[in-house]
């Protein structure tokens, strides 16, 4: 059974950073697709980017702009946001999610359904 768990929200000043780690089991890690996604109460969940399991390019939503980095660890099983610079407008609970296969694009994640598999989430607040 695929699990993902989450670690490493809180709460930031504007500038701040944070990393959250989402440390996954049941599956072949290194086969898979592991994005991050975030959502604020009332508005949809939305892809913030994504680490392939083929090594191309890592994928990031325009509003990241060079501020968060995702890497993946394979030998940890673990994938990995590190997030700087954050802004209030970042407060949201952010999510990591992975689905088997690589040939995911930005536009292809922008249908967040495509992950079959998710963490719980976790509140990322930013005060200004």
């Amino acid at each position: 059974q695929v699990q993902l768990v989450e670690s490493g929200g809180g709460s930031v000043p504007a500038g701040g950073s944070l990393t959250r780690s989402c440390a996954a089991s049941g599956h072949s890690f290194r086969s898979y697709t592991e994005g991050w996604f975030r959502q604020v109460p009332g508005k949809a969940r939305e892809v913030v980017g994504a680490i392939r399991s083929t090594g191309a390019p890592t994928l990031y939503a325009d509003f990241v702009d060079g501020r968060f980095t995702i890497s993946r660890n394979n030998a940890r099983n673990t994938a990995y946001l590190q997030m700087n610079n954050l802004d209030p407008e970042d407060t949201a609970v952010y999510y990591c999610a992975a689905q088997l296969g690589g040939s995911f694009t930005l536009a292809t994640l922008q249908r967040v359904d495509v992950m079959g598999y998710w963490g719980k989430g976790t509140l990322v607040t930013v005060s200004s």
